[in-house]
């Protein structure tokens, strides 16, 4: 059996990847923030929840604990992230905070335990938005659409990507680009993109890679996207 968990899985992306990775036989916890809102979540789709704010220490501290006494982890899923269209300094730390900073959190408090599995991975959800590739290819949406701390807390997603499949080579440890999906996201409800089931697809496979999937890459649609 796989254990697995899902950063803000509560509403979105990260509750559809949860859904659809229960439905492939994985264990999953629903990192939420509000736990009474992960408890009804978890109970609807058919998993555990755990209270878990990714921007407090000791929240990411005790889940993972939580997740330990209760048996182990092998997939952790670094979902959790803000759209806020940050243009002064406080805003701009919250971003980085929440979509950068907390991978750093979540996975050094993982990684003991990811060790301790036979086939570990690590998903960090990034953006087409901070890749630099993408932002210079006028075929691409990226080039085309302004997102200065959004993108460049993806592009340091991305990074740190790239830096812990160095550290941690023995956790296969990738980021994914899950399209422009019509979920609601930054406050607000958007109504455009593609269903939220095929973008979650993309994170499920990743997060179902066997021992010979791909570690230290940008995936897009399973495919690899320059950085």
């Amino acid at each position: 059996m796989t254990t697995t968990l899902v950063t803000g899985a509560t509403r979105g992306l990260g509750k559809e990847t949860a859904r659809q990775l229960v439905q492939a036989g994985h264990t999953v916890y629903v990192g939420a923030r509000d736990a009474e809102q992960g408890t009804r979540v978890a109970a609807e789709i058919g998993a555990r929840s755990v209270q878990l704010d990714v921007t407090d220490d000791a929240s990411v501290a005790a889940a993972i604990a939580t997740i330990e006494a209760d048996g182990g982890l092998d997939v952790l899923v670094n979902n959790a992230g803000i759209g806020l269209l940050a243009r002064n300094g406080p805003e701009a730390l919250h971003v980085f905070d929440t979509n950068a900073v907390s991978i750093v959190r979540t996975t050094e408090a993982a990684a003991p335990l990811l060790r301790r599995s036979a086939n570990p991975v690590i998903v960090n959800i990034s953006s087409a938005l901070g890749s630099f590739a993408a932002n210079h290819d006028p075929d691409k949406p990226a080039s085309q659409y302004e997102a200065i701390v959004y993108g460049a807390s993806k592009a340091a997603v991305s990074m740190l990507t790239v830096q812990y499949a160095r550290a941690l080579p023995e956790i296969h440890v990738v980021a994914v680009e899950p399209g422009y999906t019509a979920t609601e996201f930054g406050g607000v409800e958007n109504p455009h993109g593609r269903p939220v089931e095929v973008s979650a697809a993309t994170v499920v496979a990743a997060a179902s890679a066997g021992p010979e999937g791909p570690t230290g890459v940008l995936l897009e649609d399973g495919a690899p996207l320059g950085w």
